[in-house]
């Protein structure tokens, strides 16, 4: 089959890999029709390649039609169309049971420190295959696939599979009620989903992005969207009565702009061979936290930070006195995706749209353009938000 591999820093390629088959009777193999590019996917492409062997398969956004089950597979059938979440999880064990898919006992990888296995992600998170291909070997289906109806486009229900979860989570961590003030840094994927599932709840959202075509997106699903600027934090106060946002959600992430010194040793880091980058990074390595030490300063005394954006430093200085000084709470962590995926499903389905979900692809195209397309959403480039590939096409 065709699939999307990596071959270092900035280089992927759309190669010629052998097809996935069942390995366990738990196991389900799908057709991929959809899969998507995420922020996380940059990741990999820019900073963790230390964590990365050269054809490891990308991608954890993926979706299809079921084309073989193993023995012991009992919920989802050959034919069916499923979505399948980035978080690999038995469903059965204490965390799972607790929602907190992520920490599954079955799947973590204990030898690494990490939490649940995930798709197309790093060897700290298992080295899994992922979906950027057009095959994918789904683990213990029965708790891993999401069959949704054959009779809508994929993209309804596509981002069931990360980024409208992990928006959703982030709503929730954050804590907010109708009427309370939020503010969303970063209007990637999700943080456009996180604005607009606020805003349907009755908050007052303010979203934060550098890019125009990002906040011109944001206003069209009535999210008020402001530019970055030095004055950032006291305009977030200034239009909360002085006091700040109830609450901020991080949906930037480790890469965040205007964190100098921290990208020049990132970009370090990355050229060091892997014996030496991978002890860097797991034991002194540095987030960009621009995004994060805003949040912390824009959010109001009491108030909530909800991290969706992904950090992965070991080191990180945070501001602890003024956060204990100012009583923040900080909730953070992967999204446990099969938690919120029944509370979702409904507005996946919902012809009005409440989410705007059908507003937010800028980019469609075959597998073969993948590589490419890598460099235009990294660079933000030509209005790019979210890339949806189709496997199947091309």
């Amino acid at each position: 089959m065709r699939a999307l591999t990596w071959h270092g820093r900035r280089e992927v390629s759309v190669d010629t890999v052998p097809d996935p088959a069942i390995m366990e009777p738990t196991d389900a193999i799908i057709r991929v029709t959809s899969t998507a590019i995420c922020g996380s996917d940059l990741h990999l492409y820019e900073l963790l390649g230390p964590f990365l062997s050269e054809g490891d398969v990308l991608g954890h956004e993926a979706m299809g039609i079921v084309e073989d089950v193993g023995a012991d597979v009992s919920t989802v059938a050959v034919g069916d169309r499923v979505v399948v979440p980035f978080v690999i999880a038995c469903g059965e064990c204490f965390m799972c049971r607790r929602g907190l898919q992520t920490q599954c006992e079955m799947t973590q990888v204990r030898e690494k420190g990490s939490g649940a296995t995930l798709y197309g992600y790093t060897e700290l998170y298992g080295s899994v295959p992922g979906g950027q291909a057009e095959y994918l070997r789904v683990l213990r289906a029965d708790a891993n696939c999401v069959v949704v109806p054959h009779d809508a486009p994929d993209e309804r229900y596509l981002f069931l599979s990360d980024i409208l979860p992990t928006a959703w989570q982030g709503v929730e961590y954050a804590g907010v009620v109708p009427g309370d003030s939020i503010a969303v840094l970063g209007l990637g994927p999700v943080g456009q989903f996180a604005s607009r599932i606020a805003r349907e709840r009755g908050c007052e959202v303010i979203g934060v992005d550098p890019v125009s075509e990002r906040r011109a997106m944001a206003e069209r699903n009535g999210v008020r969207a402001i530019d970055v600027h030095n004055e950032i934090v006291d305009e977030l106060r200034d239009a909360t009565d002085g006091r700040g946002p109830a609450a901020v959600i991080d949906a930037v992430g480790m890469e965040a702009h205007g964190s100098p010194f921290a990208a020049g040793a990132q970009t370090l880091v990355g050229t060091l061979p892997d014996a030496v980058a991978k002890p860097a990074m797991m034991h002194a390595g540095i987030d960009r936290l621009a995004a994060l030490h805003t949040a912390i300063a824009a959010v109001r005394r009491g108030g909530t930070l909800s991290l969706s954006g992904v950090y992965a430093g070991a080191a990180d200085p945070l501001p602890m006195l003024t956060m204990f000084d100012r009583q923040l709470t900080v909730r953070m962590g992967q999204c446990n995706v099969q938690s919120w995926v029944d509370a979702l499903m409904p507005f996946a389905g919902d012809p009005s749209d409440p989410l705007g979900i059908d507003d937010l692809v800028t980019h469609r195209a075959g597998l073969n353009e993948a590589p490419a397309l890598y460099e235009t959403f990294q660079k933000k480039q030509d209005g790019c938000v979210k890339v949806v590939l189709k496997p199947q096409e091309g």
